[in-house]
């Protein structure tokens, strides 16, 4: 059965990765930010087309369509909206306030024109108590659509073989039943895999230093206090393993005590904490590296495997074309390939028949 898909908001192509690795081609992702096209038709089999998808919506939310397979048996359009509105990293703003927080309903209004048979919507976890959100659901349900169930929807990231703590909201509609992640892949949180298994193949390297084979694996440098808190830092260790001249003013303080995790190393045993925007940062969180005689943050190629793109993924042609803190955010803000192969490999086997479901009316 021949599949054709589009990715909204598809950043540097994480998710259409992972639908293609399943075997679901896909024919275009839109982003509103050029500089993803690099990454998107570097590594992938789709075009890239960079758009304003709330002006699309407005003009002619239909158009989407046309770049989906008319010979195509089944389509399907999955997308990430911006999560940063429902982000816990938006602390505790009012969401309705930020700029992008309309474009959920802007996913919902080309769903509503083009009406795929399956639809795939991929959050930060938070989404699922914002109301925009039980709007996008109610509109796919008025469609004809079934939604999997809220329970169904949630998505810890080392049960699926991911190597990070990320959780997720993962809503699944289709026209011809119930689709849903089905059953994790790890049930054992002790063989959850591990940053050390993912990671620890990589040459080692100092803060500020690029390794002359791969550009991507480079680490940002540090000063030298900052060199100084990472060699005492401890793998799951806290601030408070440092000498006392090495705390920061916020340490004394009670409301920045519990902060135990900024400029902390990974336990190499464990998932890594989720990958963010700057995880290349050590003052961003515990992104120190775990080996402790590597005296740095996680570089940018390791942050990369940690999301699980591929070994070979590229995001720009050169570090100077897209500099660190770009090239962190196409990373930070990528839905892990796994997880979009996870989908895409569920999605097949709704097809197939061998695990189709019953309608489902409540979520």
């Amino acid at each position: 059965m021949d599949v054709s898909a589009v990715d909204l908001f598809c950043g540097a192509g994480g998710l259409t990765n992972g639908l293609e690795a399943a075997g679901i081609p896909v024919e275009a992702g839109f982003d509103v930010d050029e500089d993803c096209e690099y990454a998107y038709e570097s590594n992938n089999h789709a075009k890239f087309v960079p758009a304003d998808l709330a002006e699309v919506a407005r003009r002619d939310p239909a158009e989407i369509g046309d770049y989906l397979d008319e010979d195509a048996d089944v389509t399907l359009i999955a997308g990430c909206a911006p999560c940063q509105p429902f982000s816990p990293l938006n602390h505790g703003s009012d969401s309705t306030e930020h700029a992008m927080y309309g474009m959920l309903s802007v996913f919902g209004e080309i769903v509503k024109h083009v009406q795929p048979d399956f639809v795939v919507m991929e959050n930060v976890y938070e989404v699922r108590d914002d109301p925009v959100y039980h709007e996008f659901v109610r509109q796919l349900q008025e469609l004809g659509y079934n939604v999997n169930r809220d329970k169904d929807k949630r998505v810890y990231c080392p049960d699926f073989d991911i190597p990070q703590k990320r959780r997720r909201w993962v809503a699944l509609a289709s026209k011809q039943g119930t689709l849903d992640l089905g059953e994790p892949i790890c049930t054992d949180p002790t063989q959850y895999k591990s940053v050390e298994e993912q990671i620890g193949h990589l040459p080692p390297l100092e803060a500020g230093e690029t390794h002359p084979d791969d550009w991507l694996h480079t680490a940002r440098s540090l000063d030298d206090i900052n060199v100084k808190r990472v060699s005492q830092s401890k793998p799951g260790g806290t601030w408070r393993d440092w000498d006392e001249e090495l705390r920061l003013e916020c340490h004394t303080k009670e409301s920045g005590s519990t902060y135990d995790s900024v400029y902390g190393r990974m336990r190499p045993e464990d998932p890594a904490p989720t990958i963010t925007t700057q995880f290349y940062n050590l003052g961003s969180g515990r992104f120190g590296h775990y080996d402790q005689s590597q005296n740095r943050a996680i570089s940018l190629r390791e942050g990369a495997l940690i999301q699980t793109f591929p070994a070979d993924y590229e995001f720009a042609e050169s570090l100077e074309d897209i500099g660190i803190s770009k090239c962190g955010q196409l990373i930070g803000n990528a839905v892990p390939p796994e997880l979009g192969r996870v989908i895409g490999d569920r999605v097949i086997e709704f097809l197939d028949g061998k695990d189709r479901q019953e309608a489902i009316t409540d979520y």
